[in-house]
């Protein structure tokens, strides 16, 4: 399953990388990384066929992860091409009003920081085996 993470601080491609090793060293997950929510729109432009989920970080300067949701649902509204990647948000103010506005916009899930990784990963591999 290929993954977009999407966050400014650069920290999070180490963290995730020594968090998921096994998994992405045996190739049941791939990642990539975009540091803002423009990168992240132009690399969906090249490879929306291959992302299956998004996790986005909310604060972030510039486009904040909600534009960026907002963007995604409006290029890719569903089947039958292309197919809608999932988005996951995450987010280190875990309020009501961020939440609600995420869910409105289409978000799939809702995490905060700090990620709790264990949950992370039996979400992921509940939803890749939903894919398969």
């Amino acid at each position: 399953m290929k993954i977009l993470v999407v966050d400014d601080e650069v920290d999070v491609r180490v963290l995730f990388e020594q968090r998921f090793r096994r998994e992405i060293r045996s190739g049941e997950f791939s990642f990539s990384f975009a540091y803002s929510g423009e990168e992240a729109l132009n690399y969906l432009h090249e490879h929306v066929s291959e992302v299956v989920l998004i996790l986005s970080d909310i604060n972030m300067p510039g486009m904040s992860g909600l534009e960026l949701l907002r963007h995604i649902r409006e290029e890719y509204p569903g089947p039958p091409v292309p197919p809608t990647p999932q988005v996951m948000m995450i987010t280190a103010y875990g309020d009501d009003t961020s939440r609600q506005q995420a869910m409105q916009l289409g978000a799939n899930d809702f995490l905060t920081k700090p990620v709790d990784f264990s949950a992370l990963k039996a979400k992921l591999i509940s939803l890749e085996n939903h894919e398969n």
